[in-house]
């Protein structure tokens, strides 16, 4: 249980793997045939890049998009453990734990920016859940100004279209863009304000993957492409259950009441009276939890098995424990061990559907140790475990407490 170093200095990407990481990139992405124009306005490296995050295949367009230069790539604590130490720092990663702040990932950044380096960072922090602009920091415009370096956007499209979170096991072949841009130059960052790069940045970040798909045209004809999407939309439109939504092929089925929605070939949910996008009813789903949090007004529970990742030898197993959450913090008891996570410093809560095939969780961090927690033995007594619905909750509460702070 020793912690990861996040304040050890990163090193410059090893030159010795810079061919291997560049031709593997490219041959992960040639299938999607990615295309990638750039708008740098003559600045040259270094730059702080901030990127959108669908999917896994963002990893593989960050250093093509950089080419012919070296990057640091900020990360979490997930791919130092599957790829190991080592690797991972020989690459140019620095290691972060998400929704954490941490003075040290700050440093270690503008430390490779002075060295040289541009520093790619993706605020969002995890995929794209349902193809749209997840949850962004509301400091990334002091940061960018902190850095004191040109800021330059890279947005993809067709990342979560290849892979959605719900369902990255199966690839569908879609082509792939993005565009790198630059949105401040020095001189311009010295200019402005936090809060005008933060609106800014914000703008330039937002995406719907369902609109530029049906924009461009692209088919995504797989038989079975509606399948895991029940992981994200759990609750029922019609009979508003959150225990009976399931898929099968291209449907998505409510057991309980038996109405069912065809996912069509652009990404949108037919129905009998009526056609939804998917980003609308993720939505709609935040509206009834937010609803639903401030009709309880009472702490809730749920059973969890936990499993600990400290650092980058892997998960340790905690065994069973006992999440609480109320309106001030969530809070972890697990035996004789009491975790708080406080919403105040928590911006938002780290959702996974399939986590390695182990299941749906979501993942709770400290600046010491990040806490995967599954659902575990259902009391009667306990809120049902959707880790979407924790996520909205988590984020409701800690904007609120933000509100009442300012």
């Amino acid at each position: 249980m020793t912690p990861f170093d996040l304040a050890r200095r990163p090193v410059r990407q090893n030159p010795f793997l810079l061919p291997f990481i560049w031709g593997a990139s490219y041959l992960m992405t040639r299938r999607f045939r990615l295309k990638i124009s750039k708008d740098l306005r003559g600045v040259k490296p270094p730059y702080l890049v901030i990127s959108t995050h669908q999917g896994f295949s963002d990893y593989y367009i960050a250093p093509l998009a950089c080419f012919p230069h070296r990057a640091n790539y900020v990360s979490d604590m997930e791919g130092f453990a599957a790829f190991g130490e080592w690797l991972y720092r020989q690459v140019g990663c620095i290691g972060k734990r998400r929704y954490v702040p941490d003075v040290s990932v700050v440093r270690n950044m503008k430390y490779c920016l002075e060295r040289g380096d541009s520093v790619v960072l993706f605020p969002e922090s995890r995929h794209s859940n349902v193809g749209t602009t997840s949850y962004i920091s509301g400091n990334l415009g002091k940061l960018a100004k902190v850095m004191g370096v040109p800021v330059v956007t890279l947005v993809v499209h067709g990342s979560y279209l290849a892979n959605p979170f719900w369902d990255e096991e199966h690839t569908r072949i879609v082509p792939m863009e993005a565009r790198m841009e630059c949105v401040y130059t020095k001189e311009e960052l010295q200019n402005a304000s936090g809060e005008q790069i933060q609106k800014r940045l914000y703008q330039a970040l937002q995406y719907d993957e369902y609109a530029w798909q049906k924009a461009r045209g692209i088919k995504i004809t797989k038989p079975g492409r509606a399948e895991g999407l029940h992981k994200a939309l759990y609750k029922c439109r019609c009979c508003m259950d959150e225990e009976s939504m399931a898929t099968y092929k291209d449907m998505l089925i409510c057991k309980k009441c038996g109405t069912s929605w065809k996912m069509t070939e652009y990404g949108e949910l037919q129905g009998k009276r009526a056609v939804l996008r998917i980003s609308d009813w993720y939505e709609w789903q935040r509206r009834e939890a937010v609803c639903e949090w401030r009709e309880i007004k009472k702490p809730l529970c749920f059973s969890v098995r936990v499993e600990a990742l400290p650092n980058a030898k892997g998960f340790v197993p905690l065994g069973e424990g006992r999440l609480t959450l109320d309106e001030d913090a969530f809070t972890l008891k697990i035996k004789e061990k009491r975790v708080v996570f406080l919403h105040h410093v928590r911006e938002s809560v780290q959702t996974e559907y399939d986590y390695r095939k182990r299941g749906e969780c979501i993942v709770l961090s400290t600046t010491d140790c990040c806490y995967y927690l599954y659902p575990s033995k259902h009391n009667p007594s306990d809120k049902a475990f959707h880790a979407t619905w924790i996520q909205f909750v988590g984020e409701y509460c800690h904007w609120s407490m933000q509100k009442e702070k300012s």
